[in-house]
């Protein structure tokens, strides 16, 4: 019984995290490790990088 409950707690956890990242990168909060600042990064934010990626 308790490896369903662990089981089911795992699935949980892992459901809200890929939610939250679907719902980031709706709202174009992307993986871009510069946290926007732009002047910073090598290309997440620049034009080489596909913008649509984040």
């Amino acid at each position: 019984m308790a490896t369903w409950i662990i089981g089911i707690l795992l699935a949980l956890v892992v459901g809200a995290v890929v939610l939250n990242m679907v719902k980031d990168r709706r709202n174009n909060k992307g993986g871009c490790s510069c946290g926007g600042g732009c002047s910073g990064c090598h290309g997440c934010c620049s034009g080489t990088a596909d913008k649509k990626a984040h």
